[in-house]
């Protein structure tokens, strides 16, 4: 079951998630669609447009679709030209075989999957790609391990094990899964950070004395880590992980 709470906590943070969430690779996104530009995509779970951004960027005529009512506003606020339309993975509200590819950015895990799956392959021309992507911090370096490590015991957030590892299809619409990974990094600096950790959606619900509590703690991390002290920005590395299959 998907938990609504957490899922819909986002759109009261529209500005910080826009503000703050990194940014997708290009090659990551370019693997994920599949196809050369111009296609016709879906930005499915589209939040605040980051992934609509980058597909933009790359030449691609893009829908974004967004249950949230604020990360909409903040889309559309965002990117100019653009207009996300209000639905989810399991109800898009789009016409049969209308798009080249489905593609979803930091958002899979709030799907209910085997709906969602019959709904993207409703809406894929045959060929058509559907495509999971995933942003995730690379805890094999100590100081972001030791940041993941805070905020599951003040919060219960979870750390890169929600990676998209356990993908090992999407429904029998869908021909085999392919995977790729890509690497990239963040700039960031102890109060971005902060920011950073504040949009994710276990900081969202949790009380307010815990979220003064993790933030105490990132604070004294990057001030105390022999890898960050003394900084005033440092790389936060992620690994973007793309898992993608094709309609028949």
């Amino acid at each position: 079951m998907v938990d609504q709470v957490h899922a819909l906590s986002f759109g009261a943070a529209a500005e910080r998630y826009d503000r703050y969430r990194p940014d997708y690779p290009e090659p990551a996104v370019g693997w994920a669609v599949g196809r050369p530009a111009p296609a016709d995509v879906v930005d499915l779970g589209a939040g605040t447009g980051i992934l609509t951004r980058v597909l933009l960027r790359l030449g691609h005529r893009v829908t974004p679709v967004e249950p949230d009512p604020g990360m909409r506003a903040r889309l559309d606020a965002a990117t100019p030209g653009t207009v996300a339309l209000a639905g989810s993975a399991e109800r898009m509200p789009l016409p049969d075989g209308s798009v080249d590819a489905v593609v979803t950015g930091q958002a899979y895990h709030w799907f209910d999957h085997p709906v969602a799956h019959a709904e993207g392959a409703r809406v894929l021309r045959p060929g058509g790609t559907y495509a999971a992507v995933f942003n995730q911090r690379d805890e094999s370096v100590p100081w972001v391990a030791a940041l993941t490590a805070i905020t599951v015991e003040v919060l219960g957030g979870r750390g890169a094990s929600d990676d998209g590892s356990g993908i090992d299809g999407f429904g029998p619409e869908f021909g085999p899964v392919e995977r790729n990974e890509f690497r990239h990094s963040l700039t960031l600096t102890p109060e971005t950070l902060v920011g950073m950790i504040s949009t994710r959606s276990y900081y969202l619900v949790a009380a307010p004395e815990r979220q003064r509590e993790v933030a105490a703690r990132i604070r004294q991390l990057t001030a105390g880590h022999p890898d960050l002290a003394g900084r005033e920005s440092f790389e936060l590395p992620y690994r973007t992980r793309v898992f993608r299959a094709s309609r028949p």
